[in-house]
């Protein structure tokens, strides 16, 4: 997979003769958020998982809106079940929700025990990959997106802010509950956010070769939406910025208002919604689309290489079978 920048940006902003069913996580606030209105504004069907009943009533009544608690995966496999039984194909399966604490020196924890990030951002969507994989093929025109982001790469700028993102021998994983760390290293918030973004990525790879394997071959698109930093209090930073205001706020400063290499949440919405719903460039296969900053105000969202890592077909596998229901 090679850095194509001619390759056109996926666009959401015509209406379909057929409209999409989207099923999407994380879309109560934030960027998510934006990729719903703008969906359901151009005429889809929608199906938003989310946490409570607070998150879905401010979503109002024009979607479903099944309960899905991420950081309990009895929770996520109960409404998995639910879906099933419902059975109602799926055209787009979108997995955009994302937690960061950066900040804190101690770790959370899950319902069953994992570490808060990794099982928000990655165990939860690997239950619903798998489970919800037969109601998506059965979808028209069908793909998966997952959102991911610059930060697994230790090349990228953001890569490179503390420690990088690496999985080591996945001990951590191996250890089951109570583990703070995928390598089994100390807790550090903001490498667990950047292991969890790495571990997307490989899950995606690998859900593209077992389809591929299996004659069933489809879109994969992982995606980075760039640095995108609300003027709001609520959004992605909203746990980060409980942990630490003061350096939150400073860092907002300097990366949206003076040296402006953030990204609007309007717009990141609108490219989430675009992969949801516009024909890929490919009409199969795994595709990383990254949000990258060109200079001041400036970016440009195209096919790009994830890091080396993320291209270990080995890690994939061994990441599934420690993470996957098999």
């Amino acid at each position: 997979m090679t850095a194509s920048p001619r390759q056109p940006a996926p666009r959401s902003d015509e209406r379909l003769s057929s409209p999409r069913h989207i099923l999407l996580t994380g879309g109560s606030s934030g960027i998510g958020f934006q990729a719903v209105q703008r969906l359901l504004d151009a005429g889809h069907r929608l199906t938003v998982l989310c946490r409570d009943g607070a998150a879905a009533d401010r979503l109002g009544g024009r979607l479903s809106t099944p309960i899905c608690d991420l950081s309990d995966l009895t929770s996520v496999e109960r409404c998995a079940e639910a879906l099933l039984t419902a059975a109602e194909p799926i055209d787009s399966l979108v997995l955009n929700a994302g937690l960061q604490y950066s900040g804190a020196r101690e770790p959370r924890w899950s319902a069953q025990g994992f570490e808060l990030t990794i099982a928000v951002n990655h165990l939860a969507h690997q239950v619903l990959v798998e489970r919800l994989l037969p109601l998506l093929l059965l979808g028209t025109a069908p793909r998966l997106v997952v959102t991911s982001s610059e930060v697994h790469d230790p090349s990228t700028a953001g890569g490179r802010v503390g420690q990088p993102a690496g999985l080591g021998d996945l001990s951590g994983l191996r250890q089951g509950p109570g583990g703070a760390m995928v390598n089994g290293g100390p807790f550090n918030a903001e490498k667990a956010y950047k292991d969890s973004k790495l571990c997307n990525l490989l899950m995606a790879r690998d859900v593209e070769r077992r389809l591929r394997e299996q004659g069933q071959s489809l879109p994969v698109l992982a995606w980075s939406p760039g640095l995108v930093i609300p003027r709001s209090s609520g959004g992605f930073f909203r746990d980060s910025r409980r942990q630490n205001p003061f350096g939150q706020a400073l860092f907002a400063l300097v990366a949206r208002d003076l040296l402006r290499l953030t990204e609007t949440p309007q717009r990141a919405g609108a490219l989430l919604a675009g992969l949801a719903t516009s024909s890929p460039p490919d009409p199969v296969g795994l595709q990383y689309w990254s949000n990258r900053v060109l200079g001041p105000g400036r970016l440009r969202f195209d096919v790009s290489e994830p890091s080396a890592e993320a291209r270990s077909d080995d890690l994939a596998r061994e990441l599934w079978a420690l993470t996957g229901r098999g």
